[in-house]
């Protein structure tokens, strides 16, 4: 072979090489301080990570209570319990992962690990062809996740500060995504609604033949949205990683302001700002300038300063892992069975919860599941949005929607797909409505890459009012699919 014809050839696998060597340099494990624990120190920090670890005995409990086919609330009720500490136990072995990770892989690793329970409900209730059940947690995750979880990040954040900044390129990248997927739900119920026949008209398609079409959009859907995940992630990871880090300047993340007046400084027992003269420090990139009149009860605050190590800002870069990198791997394997087996007995009762009329199988898939599913990311985002680590507060939250949107819903349908069971992209029209208007919602609370107490509140009684109305609110299947699952 000609020499000018391996030239080319050896050049191309010269540059895959220094692409791989890029990847492992930028995502490659960060040194931790201090020696790695033992395997005694790990069983330790376990036992003493979370008083939610009192909650883990009614693990056994729900399933005797199962196995001897006792009441099936009582199975429901400590199954649902059961699954709280576990997802907590869940986010603790998540958060020993990301102390050796970047900040945004670390978001990643959170939002993924995060979304396990969700998943693995979902896959076990398509098993046993609650169909309806999988489609109205997933919806539930995404409610979830943007309105409660987010919520609570900025209603956190908004008790230690005025006014809390996040990178708003990243943010408004992910709204586009979210705007994408709730199109792709939109369009089956659309599709519904138009073949339907006129009053006094020749249907144009029978409700055989409607199904089946309906199958098979929502099968080339979700491949497609597989496809929109995998590029996300490469923007995400490789070719766009700054945007989402809060110390580079392509994020966009605007600036964090912080309480001044002295009694409410007090009533939230944050540290007061320091009188005097002002700092010599240099002035930050977004300092208001000559004649800007700044309110008074607030102050800016520049990262990485000491004023910010002394109010605790920065303690986050102080943490030492407190398990080995094995037994981190165990918990979450651990963790994985337990919910697994868990989540089977929760699934399986549904129905004789369901059954006597007094709570709706849409309540219990649409609001209870993911309450019990994001604990993880409950407690992993609001810790870090008080910090002041608004961006990976939202990597958590959004992403983890984002993961379901764009991962989770169109792996479950084309699972089911291989499978054999209908489960289709034509969500119930009612839910298909919240989720649309609660995007949009955050979409527009989220557009000036600024947070504060009031907009989580506005969110947090968003979802609220979503579970108040769900309450009462009767799942449908609009084209009949999904009640021929075998």
């Amino acid at each position: 072979m000609p020499a000018s014809v391996e030239r080319p050839k050896e050049a191309q696998g010269l540059r895959w090489r220094n692409i791989f060597l890029d990847m492992c340099r930028r995502h490659k494990c960060k040194p931790v301080p201090g020696k790695t624990p033992s395997v005694g120190q790990s069983i330790i920090a376990i036992i003493k990570t979370s008083r939610l670890n009192v909650l883990l005995v009614f693990i056994p409990l729900s399933w005797v209570f199962h196995f001897v086919k006792l009441n099936n609330t009582l199975v429901f009720v400590f199954s649902f319990i059961a699954i709280i500490p576990l997802a907590k136990l869940l986010a603790f072995a998540t958060e020993e992962l990301s102390l050796r990770m970047g900040q945004t892989l670390a978001g990643l690793v959170n939002a993924t690990l995060g979304n396990a329970v969700e998943l693995i409900v979902a896959i076990i209730a398509l098993v046993k062809c609650e169909l309806a059940v999988v489609q109205s947690s997933l919806v539930g995750s995404i409610l979830s996740n943007l309105l409660l979880v987010q919520g609570m990040c900025f209603f956190a954040g908004g008790t230690r500060f005025s006014e809390q900044g996040f990178g708003i390129s990243a943010i408004q990248l992910n709204s586009s995504l979210l705007t994408l997927s709730v199109i792709a739900v939109l369009l089956p119920a659309a599709f519904h609604n138009a073949v339907q026949p006129p009053a006094n008209g020749v249907d144009p398609l029978t409700d055989a033949e409607e199904g089946h079409d309906i199958l098979a959009i929502s099968h080339g859907v979700a491949v497609i949205l597989l496809f929109i995940y995998l590029c996300y992630l490469v923007f995400q990871l490789f070719s766009h990683k700054n945007l989402y880090e809060d110390d580079h300047p392509e994020s966009g993340k605007q600036k964090t302001i912080q309480y001044r007046d002295e009694k409410l400084v007090r009533m939230l027992h944050i540290s007061p700002p320091k009188a005097g003269p002002a700092s010599s420090s240099p002035p930050a990139v977004n300092e208001p300038t000559v004649g800007e009149e700044i309110p008074p009860d607030v102050r800016f605050v520049e990262a990485g300063s000491k004023e910010d190590q002394k109010t605790g800002l920065t303690e986050d870069q102080e943490e030492k892992p407190q398990m080995s990198v094995p037994m981190t791997i165990g918990l979450l394997v651990a963790i994985t069975v337990l919910v697994a087996i868990t989540a089977e007995f929760l699934v399986d009762s549904i129905d004789g919860l369901t059954s006597s009329g007094h709570i709706k199988k849409g309540f219990v898939g649409l609001i209870l599941l993911p309450i019990a599913g994001n604990a993880a990311e409950h407690v992993t985002a609001v810790t870090v949005s008080v910090k002041d680590k608004l961006t990976l507060s939202l990597s958590v939250a959004v992403g983890s929607s984002i993961q379901i949107a764009l991962f989770v819903i169109p792996f479950i349908v084309t699972l089911a797909w291989i499978m054999g069971k209908p489960l289709t992209l034509l969500f119930d029209p009612f839910e298909s409505i919240v989720l649309f208007l609660s995007v949009l919602t955050v979409n527009y609370v989220v557009q000036d890459g600024k947070s504060n107490w009031l907009e989580g509140m506005i969110l947090m009684c968003l979802y609220l009012i979503i579970a108040v109305t769900f309450w009462y609110y009767p799942v449908s299947d609009p084209a009949g699919v999904l009640s021929s699952c075998t």
